[in-house]
């Protein structure tokens, strides 16, 4: 047994990950449709966030303690802002419209978002030539389409995983009109845009700031701030502001630190051990954990839509993370070839 774990901990560290990030999306939908202001819990979930990361950026980073200069602060806060702060904001407002399951499954349409951006910002390149290139291109094409069939094509009812009828007076959260739908799965994928776009930033920032720990808490604290700022703005009443025991307090602090801390030391160590392909292997195994638990949870009535968005998506994903592999084993290939070539000149 203890070999067993000892082999397979990267596979059960990811497991764990896709559960945690399973439980952002119920927690989330769950206190949002009890009526906390998600613009609160934002700025709660952060405050969480930022006290969670903030001891070991100071114990691990504190050799690297590079001087910040102003014009990287700025830098630091703006990424904030338009990354974390806005991708927060817009997830946490989109699931009022929307069903925890649709939020578990657009997480897949990030590597393909973040490969877009990356291509427009001229950070990535592609070339016809290279059949890498054609595979992340069309797995591009296919996770989008994926999370527009998941979103707007239902279909019928999945009637051997629907245990329950739905019960429209126990759950006025899952009835979602037309428009509602549209208006969340737009702001969902709006808010996946923002965090796809705080992604592809991060490495030419890691490079101007070798405390990368640090770097993150420091981006952690001032969307703790902006967050702050904006929810205070959208809303004066104190006595909303409170958090007693319960679901609400649960919510944000399991988000703020399981989310964010935990998940994101556990992540960097399966990158370090396994790459970053094996980490995003596992990103599908969110939704299916979602889909389940919300059909005990809220009887979410899933449709054969839904199932095939979400093995576009599953498909998409793959293409994109195999053409990247493929691309960076190619690269490295040639650039070993280039420096034996270097040698016998």
């Amino acid at each position: 047994m203890v070999n067993y774990l000892e082999k397979n901990k990267a596979c059960l560290a990811m497991i764990f990950v896709q559960l945690a990030y399973a439980g952002m999306a119920l927690f989330s939908k769950a206190a949002i449709a009890k009526g906390m202001n998600p613009y609160i819990f934002v700025a709660y979930r952060q405050i969480f966030a930022t006290i969670a990361l903030a001891p070991f950026a100071f114990l691990l980073d504190r050799k690297k303690a590079d001087p910040v200069s102003y014009k990287l602060m700025c830098k630091v806060f703006l990424i904030s802002l338009f990354g974390i702060t806005l991708s927060l904001n817009l997830y946490v407002y989109a699931i009022n419209f929307i069903s925890a399951t649709f939020a578990a499954a657009s997480v897949n349409t990030i590597p393909v978002l973040t490969f877009l951006v990356a291509i427009t910002l001229r950070i990535e390149s592609v070339s016809i030539r290279h059949f890498y290139d054609i595979a992340k291109v069309v797995g591009s094409a296919v996770g989008l389409s994926g999370a527009m069939v998941f979103a707007f094509v239902k279909g019928p009812q999945v009637k051997f995983m629907n245990w329950f009828a739905p019960n429209h007076e126990a759950i006025p959260s899952m009835n979602f009109s037309s428009k509602d739908w549209g208006k969340g799965c737009l702001l969902m994928l709006l808010a996946n845009f923002a965090w796809a776009s705080w992604l592809v930033m991060q490495a030419p920032l890691m490079k101007q700031y070798s405390a990368k720990l640090r770097l993150t808490t420091l981006q952690c604290l001032f969307s703790c701030l902006q967050s702050l700022v904006w929810a205070m703005a959208m809303e004066r009443d104190i006595s909303l502001w409170k958090l007693e025991w319960d679901l609400n307090l649960l919510s944000v602090a399991y988000c703020g630190i399981v989310v964010t801390g935990v998940t994101y030391w556990l992540q960097l160590w399966a990158v370090e051990k396994k790459g970053p392909l094996f980490a995003a292997a596992f990103t599908p195994l969110a939704l299916i954990i979602t889909a389940i638990i919300s059909m005990f949870l809220w009887k979410e009535i899933l449709h054969w839509g839904s199932i095939c968005g979400g093995i576009l998506l599953a498909v998409g994903l793959y293409c994109v993370l195999w053409g990247k592999n493929k691309e960076i084993k190619e690269k490295a290939t040639n650039e070993q070839s280039d420096s034996k070539e270097e040698i016998i000149v």
